[in-house]
């Protein structure tokens, strides 16, 4: 997926290596599927009318099916064609790590984390995860904490400005990131995909459409620096931080 994946099990127990097989096994799989760097993936093939939806795999239809619900949520601010190309990858990148974590859980653990290129699942807890400065390289703007969290951040750290708006079809540039902080009800997918939404939208009406989900919390850092987050962040932030954090509180 043109990306890292990390897994950290904390209770490793003897189906542990076996599901850690697997695991890898069926990134694989998704990758060699849905990626839009593979010319012979089914994505890409169907981008390119050398196949129809019904010569694929049922999980193509399932993808796009949920992108298709999210860019209705979101107002249109979400598609599976950034830019007019097919490219569901800001679904399947977090529903990839979704599918590590139902390997894990299958396999017994109820302590893990799961990492898809910075964006990230937890089970059990309590968890610690740094949420890297987009400004100041090798800074972290925050850290988040709690249990059975997903957490998925969209901005121009480590690709640019590549959040292109679905409505106008340029980047997205209200926000050098922003971050969501879902619970297991929403899942990492999800949370994602929102997030890209949220950094199409801006930040006063992504901010506020970000806080009428339920479960979920956002954190924001702006291009002037400046740092904002929902008033219900607050209970997955540490007792204590650096003192220029300046949080404001989106209303």
């Amino acid at each position: 997926m043109g990306t890292v994946f990390s897994v950290t099990v904390r209770d490793p127990g003897p189906r542990t290596a076996a599901a850690l097989e697997r695991l890898v096994a069926r990134l694989h799989e998704i990758d060699a599927r849905f990626s839009t760097h593979r010319e012979g993936s089914e994505i890409s093939r169907l981008a390119r009318g050398e196949a129809e939806l019904t010569d694929c795999h049922p999980e193509v239809a399932e993808v796009l099916a949920r992108c298709a619900e999210t860019g209705r949520e979101t107002g249109g601010r979400f598609s599976a064609r950034p830019g007019g190309r097919l490219d569901p990858s800001g679904w399947v990148k977090g529903w990839a790590v979704e599918e590590a974590c139902r390997i894990l859980r299958a396999a017994g653990s109820r302590q893990h984390c799961v990492s898809g290129g910075g964006d990230v699942q937890t089970t059990g807890g309590p968890w610690r995860i740094g949420v890297a400065h987009p400004l100041r390289p090798g800074a972290l703007a925050t850290v988040l904490t709690g249990h059975d969290l997903a957490v998925a951040t969209s901005g121009t750290a480590e690709r640019g400005a590549h959040v292109l708006d679905p409505s106008t079809g340029r980047p997205a540039l209200g926000f050098a990131s922003l971050t969501l902080v879902g619970d297991p009800g929403t899942g990492l997918a999800r949370t994602d995909a929102w997030a890209t939404a949220v950094c199409a939208m801006g930040p006063v009406p992504g901010l506020a459409w970000a806080g009428e989900r339920p479960g979920v919390e956002a954190f924001a850092v702006l291009p002037d620096g400046a740092l904002l987050r929902t008033p219900g962040l607050a209970r997955h932030l540490p007792p204590a931080g650096p003192a220029d954090w300046a949080l404001r509180v989106a209303t």
